[in-house]
């Protein structure tokens, strides 16, 4: 039940709060019982225990809940126009993209665009960004020249659970990292 809730809330708190008729603050956030109350209403067998569950077993930490425990947000993201109120942040020199084969010779082109998202997501790690990469098919792993970047001036947060974020990320900082195949050879 928990992965099943984590996909729905996914969905509601980073692009479509309107289809169970919730409301989410500039900055993401929604009331936690009117959520469970429209969550319900709409069919989705969802209660406090179980969101409160999901929230915890989240190994992305996906969600973050306010300090007083009334509110909920994803933690990035979003398609729809929030303000997380993320601080610009100094990033490691090196940061990572994993994305699947097919989008390499686009992305090599332009560089890494959020797409639908407000902000390209970065790993911190190599694993992380191959196991991202493998959600897409089969997966292949940038490296972002983050030190770089950033001394050109470009701008990076970070999320609550660690993920990196930026507006763009310019081809000329990419580099491709081999990624093990199958069998566990480098490609």
């Amino acid at each position: 039940m928990s992965a099943e809730t984590s996909k729905f809330l996914s969905y509601i708190l980073r692009h479509a709060p309107e289809s169970i008729g919730l409301e989410l603050d500039s900055e993401g956030w929604a009331d936690i019982e009117t959520l469970i109350r429209n969550a319900q209403a709409a069919g989705q067998a969802i209660d406090a225990e179980i969101l409160s569950r999901t929230v915890k077993d989240s190994e992305k930490k996906r969600f973050t809940v306010s300090e007083d425990g009334t509110r909920i947000r994803a933690a990035q993201g979003h398609s729809i126009k929030v303000d997380l109120g993320h601080a610009p942040a100094r990033p490691p020199a090196q940061l990572f993209h994993g994305t699947a084969t097919r989008f390499l010779e686009a992305i090599l082109a332009e560089g890494l665009r959020p797409g639908s998202r407000q902000q390209v997501h970065l790993s911190a790690d190599q694993e992380t960004a191959t196991q991202v990469g493998a959600r897409h098919g089969k997966p292949v792993v940038l490296s972002v020249n983050a030190s770089r970047m950033a001394e050109g001036g470009h701008t990076f947060f970070q999320a609550e659970n660690g993920v990196w974020l930026t507006e763009h990320v310019p081809a000329v900082f990419l580099t491709i990292i081999e990624t093990p195949a199958a069998g566990g050879n480098c490609q």
